[in-house]
């Protein structure tokens, strides 16, 4: 049988998802099996790095029998994952203990320390990358200090998907947005920052070497091929971190590109051909060589919408609320919230903001505040795209993915708010075709970045409706108004509740 497959895997938060297409533009076999993530103790987010290992062992022969196909088929691997996960390994390969997820908040008083010892705008201008809870930096030094046996034993220092390529190759290596987004990596020199080693307790050879997306890092080992059920020899590339791999796979692959995540956080990400920072936004190495993703994320969006119904409106399901608010002016008449219901990530990174309906009267129904949601979480794409175009950063093509873009009301507000035409992708399927492709490049089997278009259907384009654009600009300002005038509330507000902003989510 001739090789005209590629494997696709995903090590999400919550899934582990396999995936095989072949070299036409077709999805030939999905398997997804459950990931746990674990919070021990408050702030804590982990997961077993074995059990992201089993689901691959488990999904590989179960997406090969789905799609008919022998491994013979396989013409190469690629992996995505959550970024920055640290795994520390042990020399024996195994993991020495749970992952540390990028969203674990345990290393708040490391955070104050590193800012201590820095500047933190110098931090910011060589890596890219400001010193937050994402920082891979505080984490080590938090397992040093914490866990100083176990951190001892570390032989290599790895994320999500870099390690399920060591155990498939049994080559130590990291993917390069691994090292950009640990806030310890060189942007400009392309290595690690010596000094912000040290800080951490961390040595260089125990970091692998950094390799680019459709690099080949190695083959599958005999014993990886014996656990699950691969061809020895089959080629593995370096992979992509999740959101990267996703962008990519809605077809983010020209400078100006732009696409709206309406899922539960509200992500956006920008595709830029040349390195730029902007301390409101994070930044990413493109899976295209020559290319970067400006990316945010908003801490809540579809999350508020889950709140709401299951608060106000259980009864109903979210078709029946689109079609209840539906009828509602631009503007709500008079309605506006601010989404910030956990705190906000980007272009804020205020973890007291606090969510706000202002402007209730008696006259507002629960439509009025349905349809308030769906604007107040556009005025926060908005306000990323208007950092874009501060910036310069011209935009050219608009996509929507995610679950929120099957409705239609949704997906209307967005384009009438931002007032850019939205291009829906049909069935993404996420961060694993991504991956898949990047491998096919990276073995010879794709010529052009640009032959990912094959595997994307466009089922909308949503048009905005530039009267009520214009409505919106006008609301937009006072949106900004209401943060920046209540900012000092939201402090008094968690002074009465005894949150400090030094425990308080960064």
């Amino acid at each position: 049988m001739s090789k005209q497959f590629l494997l696709g895997i995903d090590i999400g938060t919550t899934a582990t998802k396999i995936l095989l297409i072949d070299l036409e533009g077709k999805l030939q076999g999905e398997v997804s099996l459950p990931a746990t993530l674990l919070s021990p103790q408050p702030n804590y987010a982990e997961e077993d790095a074995l059990e992201w290992w089993q689901n691959v062992c488990r999904g590989v022969p179960l997406c090969l029998e789905q799609a008919k196909l022998s491994a013979e088929a396989v013409l190469a691997v690629g992996v995505s994952g959550m970024v920055p996960t640290i795994i520390l390994v042990g020399t024996d390969g195994l993991p020495l203990r749970n992952s540390i997820q990028q969203n674990d908040a345990r290393s708040h008083v490391e955070i104050d320390f590193f800012k201590s010892q820095v500047n933190e705008q110098d931090v910011f201008r060589k890596t890219g990358s400001a010193i937050t809870q994402q920082s891979i930096g505080p984490k080590l030094l938090w397992l040093a200090k914490n866990e100083p046996e176990r951190f001892a034993k570390t032989w290599q220092v790895m994320g999500s998907y870099d390690y399920i390529n060591f155990r498939l190759t049994g080559q130590p290596t990291l993917e390069q947005n691994w090292a950009l987004e640990s806030g310890l990596f060189d942007l400009y020199r392309r290595d690690w920052d010596d000094e912000l080693l040290s800080l951490s307790r961390i040595r260089r050879n125990q970091l692998p070497a950094v390799h680019s997306p459709s690099e080949v890092i190695g083959k599958v080992s005999p014993d990886a091929a014996r656990q699950t059920g691969l061809l020895e020899g089959t080629p593995v590339v370096a992979g992509s971190a999740d959101h990267v791999a996703s962008a990519f796979s809605v077809g983010l692959k020209d400078n100006g590109d732009l696409l709206v995540k309406l899922g539960g956080a509200g992500d956006i990400l920008y595709s830029i051909d040349r390195l730029e920072i902007d301390e409101r936004l994070f930044l990413d190495y493109h899976v295209i060589p020559g290319l970067y993703l400006i990316n945010g994320c908003m801490a809540s969006s579809g999350s508020i919408i889950k709140w709401f119904r299951n608060q106000f409106a259980p009864e109903l399901d979210y078709a029946d609320l689109d079609r209840e608010a539906e009828s509602i002016r631009a503007g709500s008449d008079g309605l506006i919230l601010l989404p910030y219901f956990i705190g906000e990530k980007t272009p804020i990174f205020d973890p007291l903001a606090r969510g706000m309906f202002f402007g209730l009267t008696l006259q507002h129904t629960r439509a009025h505040l349905y349809h308030a949601i769906l604007e107040g979480i556009s005025f926060g794409f908005l306000h990323h795209i208007e950092v874009m175009l501060e910036r310069g950063w011209q935009i050219q093509r608009v996509r929507v993915a995610n679950g929120g873009a099957k409705s239609q009301l949704w997906r209307q507000v967005t384009a009438d708010v931002i007032g850019f035409s939205l291009e829906e992708v049909a069935h993404h399927p996420g961060s694993s075709l991504g991956a898949a492709f990047v491998a096919g490049m990276g073995v010879g089997a794709f010529t052009n970045w640009a032959e990912i278009e094959k595997y994307i259907t466009i089922s909308h384009v949503t048009q905005p409706n530039l009267k009520n654009h214009e409505q919106y600009l006008k609301i937009f300002r006072l949106y900004r108004q209401l943060y920046e005038e209540n900012k000092s509330h939201f402090r008094t507000l968690a002074k009465l509740e005894g949150i400090s902003e030094a425990s308080s989510v960064e």
